[in-house]
């Protein structure tokens, strides 16, 4: 089958591509610039979702499209909404059957213009020409870590009862791939994380993973997006599914590869 992955070097995206390509797929990376170390067998083609360029030419002849691109920047709505809006639009000149959208458990419920955007882009997919499948899923350890790290570097620990429930990637990926080879299954059940935990738990696990010494942060319980995270907004309700393994697994797993 004739794969499109957009954003296919990114953190969710990359893992996709060698996914449906290890199951045989002919897999095409649909990104601005082309990959440093491309995955083999597959090809890529550029393309700028937020301005539709390349779209009609990359594809023509793709059976499924995988969006797993992300934008958490000021252009977050231009790129997930209106851009998504024109994939899809390109999806049916070209005749695609299928969409694969990722998006996050709780988007809609906290009020934050890049929840916003996700939100809204659902809206789009879900509301569009395209038969599609969505999948939410809580955040990736990669993104926890990111916020610790920057934290770390000025010599601080967050201390919040903000909650969260990270999922390691490669195992939304996998879903993500499935889901491409099953055809349109509309929403699909969450995914999320063994374990909900607070911020100041998951950074007390990387410091002491790392040896750190930190002086811990108070973040002041104020504004509707921190009370909405204090209520564990983002992580799974009773109805989602708990996969793969906790935040200090991950990291473990991560300072065991040669260069970390």
């Amino acid at each position: 089958m004739q794969v499109a992955v957009l954003g296919g070097t990114g953190t969710l995206g990359l893992p996709v591509v060698r996914e449906l390509a290890a199951q045989g797929h002919s897999v095409r990376v649909l990104t601005r610039t082309a990959p440093a170390d491309p995955v083999p067998g597959t090809e890529h083609h550029p393309v700028d979702l937020a301005t539709g360029a390349g779209l009609d030419a990359a594809l023509e002849g793709v059976h499924t499209v995988v969006d797993a691109a992300n934008h958490a920047g000021l252009r977050s709505e231009r790129v997930l909404v209106e851009g998504v809006r024109a994939l899809l639009a390109a999806e049916r000149r070209a005749r695609v059957s299928h969409h694969v959208e990722i998006s996050i458990v709780g988007c809609d419920q906290v009020p934050f213009a890049y929840y916003r955007a996700k939100t809204a882009q659902e809206r789009v997919v879900t509301q569009g020409p395209v038969p599609w499948t969505l999948l939410r899923a809580t955040q990736f350890h990669y993104l926890i870590d990111r916020i610790l790290a920057a934290a770390a570097k000025l010599r601080v620990a967050p201390h919040t009862g903000i909650l969260f429930q990270p999922v390691d990637v490669t195992v939304v990926a996998a879903r993500l791939a499935a889901a491409a080879e099953t055809g349109p299954s509309g929403r699909l059940p969450d995914v999320g994380g063994p374990i909900v935990q607070t911020l100041t738990e998951l950074a007390e696990v990387r410091r002491r993973t790392l040896g750190q010494s930190l002086l811990p942060l108070p973040v002041p319980p104020l504004g509707r997006v921190v009370r909405r995270l204090r209520d564990a907004a983002l992580c799974l309700d009773n109805d989602g599914e708990t996969v793969s393994f906790d935040y200090a697994e991950w990291l473990r797993r991560r300072c065991e590869l040669p260069g970390i």
